[in-house]
């Protein structure tokens, strides 16, 4: 007998979001009481928009390092394949405003300080696809997200 599996980013009314934001997609608490939170960081409106994919790549790892700079519990922020932004995971609970203001700060840094060697893992040894970068690509499209500002809900604008 087969399983049946419902995945709640499949079950999202993406016609009715309104991007950049950050939404709390679940939480899950383990057998030893450890909570787990995962976020949507959507940061173009779906199927209105893209982000390319070397840009993406590299705005990947840049919020690798800055998003643990910022906050504790990072387990793991992985771009959507449809490339309108990233899945984050994080230990313990927080509030989606708090994950937005890790995030904006994230992108400022991203479009105005970041320089070509703080972009972590751009090695052959270092990246699965290490040609694939655009730093220049990262920073328009972080200054962009920036200018509409990032809401802390998915459906109405507020920003934080």
């Amino acid at each position: 007998m087969t399983k049946k599996v419902t995945v709640e980013s499949f079950e999202l009314d993406h016609t009715i979001v309104k991007a950049p934001y950050v939404r709390l997609i679940g939480e899950e608490t383990g057998p030893k009481g450890d909570v787990i939170s995962n976020y949507d960081i959507r940061l173009v409106q779906p199927n209105q928009d893209s982000i390319p994919t070397a840009g993406l790549h590299t705005i990947e790892h840049l919020l690798a390092m800055l998003i643990r700079q910022r906050i504790d519990g990072l387990i793991d922020c992985s771009p959507f394949g449809c490339r309108t932004g990233f899945h984050m995971i994080m230990w313990g609970q927080h509030s989606p405003a708090e994950i937005a203001q890790v995030i904006s700060s994230s992108l400022e840094e991203i479009a105005y300080k970041t320089e070509w060697e703080d972009v972590p893992g751009t090695t052959i040894e270092s990246c699965g696809n290490y040609k694939d970068h655009s730093l220049f690509s990262a920073k328009e499209w972080a200054k962009v997200i920036l200018a509409q500002g990032i809401s802390d809900n998915a459906f109405e604008r507020h920003l934080v």
